[in-house]
């Protein structure tokens, strides 16, 4: 989820769902211990006590492919209060798996076996360490392979995206590795993929046997999604959506990203389509604005004719 659950996403999930831990964008570590701004730009909330506004626990993650850089910032992370720290084998960017990072790793278990045992003891056994990877690289082969790496090496608990590299994010996710990878490892198994709504997470689990699930694409697609799982909250409707990006909208301007507003809102709308039909036809309008002040007209716009709709209402 690079630039998109970002620290002002994460403020804003965090307050409308009840969330176990977040997990922060990956943070990039080729061949140097990366100096603290690093750390406190891709994860702000390390300067207060690493937890966001609503209290809930951030987990820095990291990407890399050498043991001892992964260990020495996976120290650093920790001693800067991050909530433990987890290692993404998971990424399929052609970019980064170029360089040998994310998903490209789950080619070589011995490898991902290093880095995982690197960082376990590079950190205190009282903080957590743990990984997130996907079923495999060009295809499953070597799933049980990876998932055993990880636990041998020490890993804390393990979060598995139920796709390969090469099946991208087309479904189906194919939850039933998951199962055979939960039966196996003694440890906390976390399933992820394919997770849009409650309903999707009830069957999930029930397949998996997970009682943890990781939710991605499907947290901006719902808002509220994890209030839906855990606390059976209604589905934020679209007027809630709408309020809710426009809160969004006031404090991205604010920010230090503000110049890439059009386009982080743009994109928002792009995964808010699959579960709203409304979004789909407000974007039609704004998509083609390339300024805030147009975007967010429209959004008022948008907001104010379904207050006017909802006091016509008997």
């Amino acid at each position: 989820m690079e630039g998109v659950v970002d620290d002002l996403m994460r403020e804003m999930l965090s307050a409308i769902n009840p969330y176990d831990l977040m997990v922060t964008e990956f943070i990039r570590v080729v061949d140097q211990l990366l100096p603290e701004k690093v750390y406190y730009r891709l994860c702000p909330e390390l300067l207060h006590g690493g937890t966001t506004a609503s209290g809930t626990p951030v987990r820095v993650q990291l990407l890399g492919q050498d043991p001892n850089w992964m260990a020495e910032n996976a120290l650093r992370a920790i001693e800067l209060g991050s909530k433990g720290v987890d290692a993404n084998f998971g990424c399929p960017a052609k970019m980064v798996n170029r360089s040998h990072g994310g998903a490209v790793l789950l080619k070589n278990p011995e490898k991902i076996h290093e880095i995982v045992k690197a960082m376990r003891n590079a950190v205190d056994q009282s903080q957590p360490v743990t990984a997130k990877i996907r079923l495999g690289f060009e295809d499953k082969s070597l799933f049980m392979e990876n998932a055993l790496a990880i636990y041998e090496a020490g890993a804390s608990e393990i979060a598995i995206h139920a796709r390969s590299k090469v099946d991208g994010y087309k479904p189906p996710a194919y939850w039933e590795y998951i199962t055979a990878i939960r039966k196996k490892l003694p440890i906390p198994v976390i399933a992820n993929g394919e997770i849009w709504s409650a309903e999707d997470a009830s069957r999930c689990m029930e397949v998996t046997g997970c009682d943890s699930i990781m939710v991605g694409r499907g947290a901006i697609s719902l808002p509220n999604l994890a209030a839906t799982i855990k606390i059976s909250a209604p589905a934020y409707d679209w007027q809630q959506v709408l309020k809710l990006m426009l809160i969004y909208s006031e404090k991205e301007l604010s920010g230090r990203k503000s110049s890439y507003y059009p386009s982080r809102i743009k994109q928002w709308f792009g995964y808010l389509n699959r579960q709203y039909p409304e979004a789909e036809q407000l974007f039609r309008q704004l998509r083609i604005y390339k300024t805030a002040d147009e975007i967010i007209r429209q959004l008022e716009q948008a907001y104010a004719e379904l207050m006017e709709i909802e006091k016509q209402q008997p």
